[in-house]
């Protein structure tokens, strides 16, 4: 995990989601983190619930596992369609993705 991962996360809960209108189904995602993201029957990426569960519904968001952190920074980062948002649960501030300042 880098300085800069380790100051985001802190002790500040997570959680991530994709905006599937902008999905590529590259499923890049899904190669750094199967515990978090899955290409679901229509090629596109989703979020998973800490239960495994396949979140549809748009703007679905799950938690971020601490120990998965980089795995879910690294899929925002090379994902191809920018459609990966990682934000603070407190305030809703995304830390990394296409919205991040």
């Amino acid at each position: 995990m880098t300085v800069q991962e380790e100051a985001v996360a802190g002790s500040e809960a997570l959680e991530v989601w994709i905006d599937q209108d902008l999905c590529t189904g590259d499923g890049i995602c899904v190669q750094y983190a199967p515990e978090v993201f899955e290409l679901d029957i229509d090629g596109l990426a989703y979020v998973k619930s800490p239960g495994d569960e396949l979140l549809q519904a748009p703007g679905a968001t799950t938690p971020v596992p601490l120990p998965l952190l980089t795995d879910v920074v690294d899929s925002a980062k090379e994902c191809p369609g920018d459609c990966i948002h990682v934000r603070r649960v407190s305030d809703r501030v995304e830390v990394f993705g296409p919205d991040a300042e």
